[in-house]
Order: C-alpha cells, then sequence, then structure tokens
C-alpha cells in the first residue's frame, strides 16, 4: 500500500519522463525536503527510477484505479429556461459543444473504463451520446420529477465504489481533474472568500467537517466527488437510509456522507479553481458564456 505522499509523487510523473524535484514539489505542494525522502523511498522500493514510473510502480498504483464514472443527468434544469423547455441542461451547448461532453471527454482521456448515467427529463434525448461514446449505460430514474437528487443517487447506489461521481451540467475546463487514479474519498471545492453557494469547511487535515449553504471563507462546493471502496459500499447503505427516512426524497445526496452520516466518513478536499470548471446557473449566465444566447 502507498502512502499518500508516495501517491501523490508517483501521480505528479505519471505522464511526464525526468520531472524535476522542483517540478515535484510545485505540482504536488510538498516541500523539496519532502520530495527528495519521497523519492529515495520509492526509488528503493524500484516503484520510481527518477526518470519514469517503472512497471512496478504502476501495479503499485492499480488499486487506485478508478473503475467507473457515473454521472447524475435527471433533472429539469429550470433555472436555465426557456432552453431547457425542449433540452435537458447536460445536452445545452455552449460554443457548440455539449456541456456534458466537457466531462465525458475528461473521463474517456484519463481511461476509466465505465461510464454510467442516471437520466429522467427528457431522458431519450441522451441517446444520441452513444455516437460518440458507446459504452455508456444508461439508468432511468422514475422518481426525477416527485424527489430531489438523492433518487438519482439511489438508482445506482450498488455503483459508488472506486466510482466518480459527476453533477452533468458542469463546463470542465481543465480535463486533468478527472484522473485515472485516486487515493481516497474526496470531493472538489473552490477556495473563496464569500460565497452564497454549498460550501465545506476543512479541518486540519483537509477532511470536510461542515457543509452549508452560503459562508465565508471557504469552500465552494463543486459536484465533482470520488469513492473509494471502502466509503462506496458504506454509501450504498446510508443511501436507502437516508432516502427512506423522513423527509429524505427531499434531500441533496450529498448530504448523505457530508450531514447525516458525516460520522461514517472522512472525505478529503480536494481544491481546484473558478478557471477549472464553471456551473451555468441561470439562462443570462449561459448568454454571457456563449453570446450566440444573446438575441
Amino acid at each position: 500500500m502507498l502512502s499518500k505522499k508516495e501517491f501523490d509523487v508517483l501521480m505528479a510523473v505519471l505522464d511526464t519522463e525526468g520531472l524535476s524535484q522542483r517540478a515535484i514539489a510545485d505540482k504536488t505542494g510538498y516541500s523539496i525536503g519532502t520530495v527528495n525522502k519521497v523519492v529515495k523511498d520509492l526509488d528503493e522500493k524500484g516503484f520510481y527510477n527518477g526518470k519514469f514510473i517503472t512497471s512496478k510502480g504502476l501495479d503499485a498504483l492499480e488499486p487506485y484505479r478508478v473503475k467507473r464514472a457515473i454521472f447524475l443527468a435527471a433533472g429539469f434544469g429550470s433555472r436555465l429556461v426557456p432552453i431547457t423547455l425542449n433540452t435537458p441542461k447536460p445536452l445545452v451547448r455552449v460554443h457548440g459543444k455539449r456541456i456534458i461532453e466537457t466531462l465525458l471527454d475528461a473521463v474517456v482521456k484519463a481511461g476509466i473504463p465505465e461510464i454510467v448515467l442516471v437520466r429522467g427529463y427528457l431522458g431519450e434525448q441522451f441517446e444520441q451520446l452513444t455516437h460518440r461514446y458507446p459504452n455508456i449505460k444508461f439508468v432511468d430514474n422514475p422518481m426525477f420529477n416527485e424527489s430531489n437528487n438523492i433518487s438519482s443517487a439511489y438508482c445506482v447506489r450498488e455503483l459508488f465504489q472506486n466510482a466518480y461521481v459527476l453533477e452533468s451540467d458542469l463546463l470542465l475546463r481543465n480535463d486533468n481533474l478527472i484522473r485515472k487514479y485516486e487515493y481516497s474519498s474526496n470531493f472538489l471545492g473552490i477556495p473563496v472568500e464569500v460565497t452564497d453557494d454549498w460550501f465545506f469547511r476543512v479541518d486540519t487535515n483537509g477532511v470536510i467537517c461542515e457543509q452549508g449553504v452560503g459562508g465565508k471563507n471557504c469552500h465552494q462546493m463543486v459536484g465533482i466527488s470520488y469513492w473509494d471502496a471502502k466509503d462506496g459500499a458504506q454509501l450504498e447503505k446510508d443511501l436507502e437510509e437516508v432516502y427512506f427516512s423522513p423527509g429524505g426524497k427531499e434531500r441533496y445526496w450529498e448530504q448523505t456522507a457530508l450531514h447525516h452520516k458525516k460520522e461514517n466518513y472522512k472525505i478529503q478536499l480536494r481544491e481546484c479553481s473558478m478557471e477549472d470548471i464553471v456551473e451555468i446557473d441561470t439562462f443570462n449566465e449561459l448568454k454571457k458564456i456563449d453570446k450566440i444566447y444573446d438575441i
């Protein structure tokens, strides 16, 4: 089993041969001294020879391979009316490309073998994605119009182990956020001084300890998360319990692990930036990004 520091260094050098220790430090956020020690340890184990990861190192990464990506795409997208009256929000085009395709392309690039999409509103329109992504599998959510997004997660609750879970209406600008390997369960968040959106607070170990709406000096929640085997199995049980609890169908699925059953998890924050990803919430925001809608 790799340590977190060993994993991070291997990820830093995964696709770049001969990376300097200074460059590794910049990519990982570790000090030069820490990188020097980790690189030495990896060399002694036969995982990294200072230029590239060895076959033994790739074998060491294998337990951390992401098995699937789950897309939650059942909602109506009411704040993007009128365009969503005839088109599901994830299929809306921005600069000629469907919003969801920015995520799907990143998943394919990362070599994630399985793609599952939970659909509801105008669900048949998602069939058009199979021309470009032939291995996509669809799961229909019959409750999408009667409950919150927890119903979509409930429909695929047995698939959360070693899986990304992605909101399908995010415009991804940095496809490196989707990775072939993940060390442990994590949620993406953007550091902000103030937000009126969903936010996280983290403890000194970088573990999410609070989730809420509207906060200062916190991390704005981004709808991309990863769940390792242990947490994915736990989430399958907890989603079912929360879903069938009083008022459970009105909850957001993320609240299961981050609020209602948070004692069962230690979810790491993974930082990203405003430049990496955009959530288009309203039609006015869409018009600002793509002038073709500003008519």
